[in-house]
């Protein structure tokens, strides 16, 4: 048996995959050793739950920001309880791509999707037959759901509003990517075709008309709700269902989560795990917490959404503890994406800084842009209250629940997927350099602290060194042109092969586009 200074010297001196597999060999060794039994026999398997809040920055959680302007005792009591990874990241700067690289693994810029996000309906992003965090789950023998925000793409029946045929059943969605229950709404709520989803069907279907209405408790805001027309008014009318309201999404998705989960627990206390993915629509716009929270935080109608939407993870979580199911439970707890714009406004009204201590927020190439909270608990593993400083990625998600299954990959799957097992473990975990992407197609490339941004357009390479530079204010570039040159090679070896973990090299689906500005054609 190795001892445990042993143990560390080895992990310090693995690398890539040999490193991967020589890790899921000491978890084995470790936990025999102890008397327990390995994480693929089912009574011991964890169930998943995946909590994702949508544009919430890193200084929006009281546990990583103590100058906040409101409390979120329940986030922080996952952070209290299991593993703070103070440096992690979302894949992209805004919604779409980053649940693609949430629930794929890959980065999304390796897709047709460049810049931006999707609207409600169009082509899915996850292609048939791609590995998902649901598919390989579903694949070991557990029960998935997904519950609230899909925004990857669905095929609706009828090419628009005016010939939809609601009785046909909806396609390229959830079902077909490997979750066997799905409960929710298609996109972010500006982009329409706002209904309950229920399956393949709407139990009412959106056959009304509305557009954004101003939300005077926000900032810069607007309201999805009732009254509806008939017919369309302007030509960009969102679809609407007669009983959508906006407010009700935090509700209705955590009473759909739990309902589901109390019709798996028992089946999960008897060997069959579940996993569980709860993609939330806050804080993003509308900012509209309900009648109970308002006016309760210091930092306006955000902080009261942002009370509001910790009350409901508590409720989830309280959920787990009555029946029993925490201790063996993997909770997940991050963000898409930084903060809103008007992140900006809530510095000047409230001292309430929802970047924390990053630069800038959502779609932005800096760090408010995508470090995000990332917050990993599993009682029966996890040591309570413990942190984590090395740089990890949402892309890692997929490899992590994958050592714990005991699964290999394919080749094909999680092509930028880094197990971070090892860390939750109490062991040492290296990563490769991870690649940070915004909305508007830009990059930078993330090795140990130092952080190199691309040029873009008529913009030129910017250097940071984080440990002593967290605000990105200092250019380092000029005095250290050997590293940034290092660093480009980096990002280009990962852009050309396919992939940042290790294996055989894999094909982007496009081969050059013009936001890779330090390569040819």
């Amino acid at each position: 048996m190795l001892s445990e200074i042993e143990i560390m010297r080895c992990d310090r001196g693995m690398k890539g995959k040999q490193m991967r597999v020589w890790s899921v060999g000491v978890v084995v060794l470790l936990f025999a050793h102890c008397g327990s039994v390995s994480f693929a026999q089912r009574q011991q398997r964890p169930n998943v739950v995946v909590i994702y809040t949508d544009d919430q920055g890193y200084g929006d959680a009281s546990c990583l920001n103590e100058d906040a302007k409101f409390q979120t005792p329940n986030i922080d009591r996952l952070a209290r309880e299991g593993m703070t990874f103070a440096d992690g990241h979302c894949s992209d700067t805004v919604c779409t791509p980053s649940r693609y690289g949430l629930l794929t693994g890959r980065y999304s810029w390796r897709t047709e999707l460049k810049r931006g996000v999707f609207g409600a309906e169009r082509e899915c992003l996850i292609e048939d037959g791609r590995m998902t965090l649901a598919s390989m789950l579903h694949d070991n023998g557990y029960a998935t759901a997904m519950v609230g925000k899909w925004h990857l793409g669905m095929d609706f029946p009828g090419t628009d509003a005016k010939n939809r045929d609601w009785s046909q059943p909806v396609r390229d969605m959830p079902l077909d990517k490997g979750f066997d229950y799905f409960w929710g709404i298609p996109a972010s709520m500006n982009y329409g075709v706002l209904a309950w989803f229920d399956g393949r069907h709407a139990a009412v279907p959106p056959t009304l008309f509305t557009r954004k209405k101003p939300n005077a408790i926000a900032i810069s805001d607007y309201r999805i709700m009732p009254p509806y027309e008939d017919t369309a008014v302007r030509p960009n009318d969102l679809e609407t269902a007669p009983d959508f309201v906006d407010s009700e999404c935090l509700t209705r998705f955590t009473d759909k989560a739990i309902n589901w989960v109390q019709g798996k627990a028992e089946a999960a206390r008897g060997g069959k795990p579940f996993f569980l993915y709860l993609p939330y629509t806050s804080p993003h716009k509308p900012v509209i917490p309900i009648d109970r929270f308002q006016g309760k935080s210091a930092a306006g109608a955000y902080g009261d959404f942002m009370l509001e939407t910790d009350w409901h993870i508590g409720r989830l979580l309280q959920l787990l503890d009555d029946e029993r199911l925490t201790d063996n439970t993997l909770v997940f707890f991050s963000s898409d994406n930084g903060p809103e714009t008007t992140f900006a406004e809530r510095i000047k009204r409230f001292a309430h800084h929802s970047a924390g201590p990053y630069r800038e927020g959502k779609r932005s190439i800096y760090e408010g842009g995508h470090r995000v909270p990332f917050i990993v608990r599993w009682p029966s593993h996890i040591k309570p209250g413990s942190r984590c400083d090395v740089t990890v990625c949402q892309t890692d998600l997929l490899a992590t629940l994958a050592e714990i299954n005991e699964t290999e990959l394919p080749v094909n799957a999680g092509e930028d997927s880094i197990s971070f097992l090892p860390s939750l473990l109490g062991q040492v975990h290296e990563r490769p350099a991870v690649i940070h992407h915004a909305a508007n197609g830009r990059f930078a490339v993330r090795d140990g602290q130092w952080k190199l941004v691309m040029q873009w357009k008529n913009q030129p390479q910017e250097l940071y060194e984080l440990d002593i530079d967290p605000t990105e204010s200092n250019d380092a570039r000029m005095s250290h042109r050997d590293l940034a040159a290092r660093l480009q090679r980096t990002i280009t070896d990962i852009v050309r092969n396919g992939r940042s973990s290790p294996g055989a090299a894999q094909k982007n689906d496009v081969d050059w586009w013009a936001d890779l500005a330090w390569l040819k054609p």
